[in-house]
């Protein structure tokens, strides 16, 4: 039987991928004639059947995507019985055969600084501190209130991971003492990598190192500065072409906090103490004020009910924090935890930045596929074009990390890459979130030395890994060539600070460690800073088509091409040097497959050498490494 089918394949599916509300969508389907061909198509007001027409050489038929944004299906009926093929082998089954189909707004826009940039994420008390002096003056005013606080003298040492002070249980209460004032005057550095947009984790009020249980969303925390030290930072960052994002904690608060006030510690009365108090509709009480829902059953994070109008209208209204931030200097948010946030709400946060500034970005952290994630609500919007510019791209870390490891092949990772290609909005795709590591990971250079899972085991565990010379070298060359897959595919590339720099750690906090000034990684530092001014400065990275296919099996390819230049990254994930041999019929699928003509001409690699294609390219790619070839 000849019968077959792909969806990523542009002889099949037209347009590729994701579909714009109202979209002609054109779908064929090789076969045999004299056969009653049926597309079943399944948009969320109801399934209808649409008759495919035989043309001589295949059966085709078209309908228009639902007028509003949704995810939905289609699949074939071929006498009677249902047919499906893909990747794999074309078969027939008693069951329907589903191919998903992401349908957004067409009006939707993600901000072009934000497609093109380069993120620089920063965990604000471990990258520097400008004066120690002021530190000291600050944990001091801190210990006066009665909280606990450990100030480390020595910026070299690991951050407690133990409980410490007499505790019986480890808390996030140990500073080392960077703070705003001292990533103004690293600027400079941070430009030199590319940079221009930085990531803060929270700067807002807190009591804990990671500021992720907000005190005061109107008011920088002390030790890391004040308000007016934001604005200078954001001021000067602006100098530099360096645009700030800051995390937006708002499915929880602090227990310790004005709104919620446990421990009575304002003046002013939080849920907590009074059921009079204007944050009392904010929180859901059990029995008041002993019990209430919390956040992952944490006591010290009391969740907030985000549909209570007064807490949106706090947030997101006029005179709120989204816009009080915006109006300081801020461009955009990343939501924490976005996937417990209700839809409404993420909607709410979009129309208030993007009414006050619309090329203002909104991140969100959701770990899944943004395009089919179902919580209790049904199907999540992130993709719609009414919520996130863009996603912490995960699907992105994890697959790179199996693949650098040897734990997956290349085939594998291109379908991984490919399948976001295929169900992601094109102006959602351009803008996802690259990254190799983040606050909630394990170091890039440490997870890339082929660590157990971080989370079998103890902190103390953790800490007592070593690797030797040869396995830190190699996990450097594993981490640039992650670098080099970032550069080179659709979104945003994100150093977690200090990668750059050679830092390793296991999960937090052992992740958050202190950036390594004077002591970094030179040569990797430059490796890195290479990748990243190719990304900002292609205009086939920037502006061009893509194309991602498995060349062997540790051995990838992905060629990017505009009217100005041809860019091809051969990428080598295997501990032995390899031969690739490009040919146009690897890269059949993609939103630009077909049969590239880019396989002809003269390359030049990043050394120099010229290398002549004529049909297929042959060139050596070293071990855990890669070769950028190019073509004007």
């Amino acid at each position: 039987m000849n019968w077959y089918y792909h969806s990523r394949y542009p002889q099949y599916k037209q347009p590729f991928g994701a579909v714009k509300t109202g979209e002609r969508v054109s779908i064929r389907l090789d076969g045999e004639p004299s056969a009653l061909v049926e597309l079943l198509v399944y948009p969320p007001t109801g399934p209808f059947t649409i008759p495919m027409q035989w043309d001589g050489r295949q059966y085709s038929a078209s309908f228009a995507a639902p007028a509003s944004p949704c995810r939905m299906g289609y699949g074939f009926r071929i006498n009677g019985r249902y047919f499906g093929a893909d990747s794999g082998e074309a078969h027939f089954s008693d069951r329907p055969e589903i191919y998903g189909l992401t349908v957004y707004d067409g009006a939707f826009r993600t901000p072009a600084w934000f497609r093109n940039a380069v993120v620089y994420q920063i965990f604000p008390d471990r990258f520097f501190c400008s004066d120690r002096t002021r530190f000291s003056r600050a944990v001091a005013d801190y210990r006066a209130t009665g909280r606990p606080i450990f100030a480390h003298t020595d910026w070299t040492e690991e951050p407690y991971y133990t409980p410490h002070g007499g505790a019986k249980a480890y808390a996030p209460d140990d500073y080392f003492g960077g703070d705003l004032a001292g990533i103004k005057e690293k600027l400079p550095y941070i430009a030199s990598l590319g940079v221009t947009c930085i990531y803060l984790n929270p700067i807002f009020a807190a009591h804990s190192n990671h500021r992720y249980n907000t005190a005061d969303y109107l008011s920088v925390d002390p030790i890391l500065g004040t308000n007016d030290d934001f604005k200078a930072l954001c001021d000067a960052a602006k100098e530099y072409g360096i645009r700030i994002v800051l995390d937006g904690v708002f499915s929880h608060t602090g227990d310790d906090s004005i709104y919620f006030d446990r421990y009575g510690r304002y003046q002013s009365h939080g849920a907590c103490e009074s059921k009079d108090s204007p944050y009392y509709p904010w929180y859901r009480f059990y029995d008041y004020p002993r019990t209430y829902e919390c956040w992952w059953n944490f006591e010290t994070l009391p969740d907030v009910e985000e549909t209570e109008p007064s807490y949106t209208e706090f947030i997101q209204g006029d005179s709120g924090v989204l816009r009080t931030w915006l109006r300081a200097g801020a461009s955009g948010w990343r939501l924490d935890v976005a996937d417990e946030l209700p839809d409404s709400f993420i909607r709410g946060i979009r129309r208030s930045i993007k009414g006050f500034d619309p090329d203002a970005v909104l991140i969100g952290e959701v770990w899944d596929n943004c395009a089919t994630k179902f919580g209790p609500e049904g199907r999540r919007g992130y993709v719609n074009g009414d919520e996130l510019d863009a996603p912490m791209n995960y699907r992105f870390r994890e697959p790179a990390i199996e693949f650098l490891n040897g734990r997956e092949d290349a085939f594998w990772f291109a379908e991984t890459q490919n399948r976001l290609l295929e169900d992601y909005p094109k102006p959602f795709l351009d803008a996802c979130l690259n990254l190799l590591g983040s606050h909630d990971t394990e170091r890039a250079r440490t997870a890339l030395c082929g660590i157990p899972d971080a989370r079998t085991l103890t902190r103390k565990e953790q800490l007592s890994y070593r690797f030797d010379t040869a396995t830190l070298a190699r996990a450097s060359r594993r981490l640039v060539l992650g670098y080099a897959l970032m550069t080179f595919l659709p979104g945003v590339p994100c150093i977690y600070y200090g990668d750059e720099a050679g830092m390793t750690g296991m999960s937090d906090p052992l992740n958050r460690g202190t950036f390594p000034w004077g002591r970094e990684d030179k040569a990797l530092t430059e490796q890195v800073r290479a990748l990243m001014r190719l990304h900002t400065r292609s205009d086939a990275i920037q502006n061009g088509s893509v194309r991602i296919a498995a060349i062997g099996r540790q051995t990838l390819g992905i060629i990017r091409e505009s009217a100005a230049e041809t860019l091809i990254l051969l990428a080598n994930a295997s501990d032995a040097p390899v031969r690739a041999v490009l040919s146009p019929a690897l890269f059949r699928e993609g939103p630009d497959a077909g049969e590239p003509a880019v396989l002809s001409g003269t390359y030049e690699t990043e050394s120099g050498e010229r290398i002549a294609a004529r049909s297929t390219l042959s060139v050596s790619v070293p071990a855990n490494g890669f070769r950028i070839l190019k073509k004007r």
